[in-house]
């Protein structure tokens, strides 16, 4: 069960979002499953179901889940896979791409950066 923090500087929608996403990675909401309603989001962390609709309206623009109507919100098919290539760029921007800034102003080689990320991974 995720958490949501009240004093976060992220906005609760995003951490409803956020949560969303990281049980579809993690496998607690299967491709094809229902995840909670609005009303039990709302519920379950005590805040306005317009701020519940807000978070989960957001992956529905974003094609992880889509709503049945009458019955409720389902995960895509392939919602794990766009979730993935989206955390990989976001990885590569957060990391990668600021560590080959930081190597090139150390003067470090294409090969002695491989290997100390093969250090890294011996470790």
């Amino acid at each position: 069960m995720m958490t949501i923090d009240f004093n976060a500087n992220t906005p609760i929608f995003q951490q409803i979002a956020d949560g969303i996403e990281e049980a579809i990675l993690s496998g607690g909401f299967a491709e094809g499953s229902q995840i909670p309603s609005i009303t039990e989001f709302s519920t379950m962390y005590t805040i306005n179901p317009a701020t519940a609709l807000k978070g989960i309206n957001l992956l529905v623009d974003n094609g992880i889940l889509y709503k049945k109507r009458g019955v409720g919100m389902f995960v895509a098919e392939g919602a794990a896979e766009k979730l993935r290539a989206r955390h990989r760029e976001a990885f590569y921007d957060r990391y990668v791409a600021a560590m080959l800034q930081e190597a090139k102003r150390l003067g470090l080689t294409k090969e002695e950066i491989l290997q100390m990320i093969e250090r890294g991974y011996e470790k």
